[in-house]
C-alpha cells in the first residue's frame, strides 16, 4: 500500500551535548518535521511512502529532499517555490531541565502554500493511506486551506485518512484558534490520535477525568462518526531524562491497551510522537485484525526512538518486534 504524508519538513538546529542556547558555539544540522518523520519511520519498515510538501528552490530545499530520498521516500510530488525553509532551534534538556524549542517558520515555503499549488490527483494516485497532523493547519491560514483540500481529495478517493492532533501552542498565530479550524478537517479522518487536551480545546468536549479515556473516545466518535479508531498516548514525565510511555486504542466496542515502558536516560525525546504514529500506521496496515498488536508495535517503536538522536526513528520492524517480545536488555549483538 502506498502511503502519503503531508506537511512541512524543516531545518533542525540543535545544541550539542545538552548545551544551553547561550553556551552553544556550533549547532548540529538535521532535517525533520512531524509528517516527514512519520514517513521515514514507515519507509524503514518497508512501506511505500510518498512525502508531499512545498520547499524553496535553493540548496537547503535540495538538502531536505536528499535526506528524504536517502530514507527511500518518493519526493516527486514536492512543489518547489517560496522564499525559505522553515527552521526550528532545539535546546535539549536533561534531568529536571526541560527541552526548549524556538520556531522560525513565518513566511516559509509551506506557510505560503495555497490551494491549487499541489496536484492532488497525481499526488494521491495509487495511494491507500493519507496522513496529516495538527501542525500543518497551525502554520498558516493558507496551509490549513491546503490541508482541507488534501483531506477532501483523499476522502473522495476512499483513502484511509489518519491525523495526529498534535497541539503546538507556539504556532496558531494567524488569528484563528484550533477550535475554528480543526473540526472541519478531522471530520474526514478514519484514525484520530489525540488526548484530553485536544478533545477539550479543539472540539469543546467536556473532560471530567483526563485519565479515563473511554468517555473521551466515545465523545470523539460521536462528533466524528467516520473515525473507526480513536487513540491516545499517555506519557508520565518523571524528568526530562526519565518518562513512562503507554497507549490506548478504542475501536468503538472495546479498549485496547499497550504495556507501559519505563524509558530512562532519554537520548532525544523529539519525534517520539511521530515514531508512535509511524509505528501505529504500519501496525494497522500489517496486522489489521490484531489492533492490540498494532498498538503495541507503535508504543515499542516510540520507546526505541527515545534512544536515538535526531528527529527520526532509525529502527527496523525486527528491532521493534524484539522489544515487544521482551528483549530490552540492550546486549551487544555479536
Amino acid at each position: 500500500m502506498r502511503i502519503v504524508t503531508f506537511g512541512e519538513i524543516m531545518l533542525r538546529l540543535s545544541t550539542p551535548r545538552h548545551q544551553r542556547f547561550r553556551q552553544a558555539r556550533i549547532m548540529e544540522v538535521e532535517y525533520g518535521g512531524g509528517e516527514s518523520n512519520v514517513g521515514v519511520s514507515l519507509a524503514n519498515y518497508g512501506q511505500d511512502v510518498r512525502f508531499v510538501s512545498r520547499l524553496p528552490d535553493n540548496d537547503l530545499g535540495d538538502c531536505a529532499i536528499r535526506s528524504l530520498r536517502a530514507a527511500g521516500i518518493d519526493t516527486s510530488h514536492i512543489v518547489r517555490g517560496g522564499k525559505r525553509l522553515g527552521i526550528y532551534f532545539l535546546e535539549t534538556g536533561a534531568v529536571q531541565r526541560p527541552s526548549k524549542v524556538i520556531y522560525d517558520r513565518e513566511d516559509s515555503s509551506m506557510a505560503t502554500t495555497t490551494p491549487g499549488m499541489i496536484d492532488w490527483d497525481a499526488a494521491l494516485d495509487g495511494v491507500g493511506w493519507f496522513h496529516w497532523s495538527g501542525i500543518t493547519p497551525a502554520v498558516s491560514e493558507s496551509a490549513a486551506a491546503v490541508c482541507l483540500e488534501a483531506c477532501q481529495a483523499a476522502a473522495a478517493r476512499d483513502i484511509t485518512i489518519s491525523v495526529d492532533l498534535n497541539h503546538r501552542s507556539k504556532l496558531w498565530q494567524y488569528g484563528k484558534t484550533p477550535a475554528e479550524v480543526m473540526p472541519q478537517l478531522v471530520e474526514y479522518c478514519d484514525v484520530i490520535v489525540g488526548g484530553s487536551y485536544e478533545a477539550e480545546r479543539y472540539f469543546g468536549i467536556e473532560v471530567v477525568d483526563s485519565t479515563d479515556f473511554e468517555p473521551i473516545a466515545r465523545a470523539l466518535r460521536q462528533r466524528f462518526p467516520k473515525a473507526t479508531k480513536i487513540v491516545t498516548t499517555l506519557r508520565g514525565t518523571i524528568s526530562a531524562s526519565h518518562n513512562t510511555y503507554t497507549a490506548l486504542l478504542w475501536d468503538g466496542e472495546r479498549m485496547h491497551s499497550s504495556p507501559t515502558y519505563e524509558i530512562t536516560h532519554i537520548v532525544d525525546r523529539v519525534g517520539g510522537g511521530d515514531s508512535f504514529m509511524g509505528g501505529l500506521i504500519h501496525g494497522l496496515i500489517t496486522w489489521p485484525d490484531d489492533l492490540s498488536y498494532a498498538l503495541r508495535f507503535g508504543v515499542a517503536a516510540s520507546t526505541l526512538k527515545h534512544t536515538i538522536p535526531g528527529d527520526v526513528n532509525q529502527v527496523t520492524e525486527g528491532e521493534v518486534i524484539e522489544l515487544m517480545e521482551g528483549d530490552g536488555s540492550g546486549r551487544v549483538r555479536r
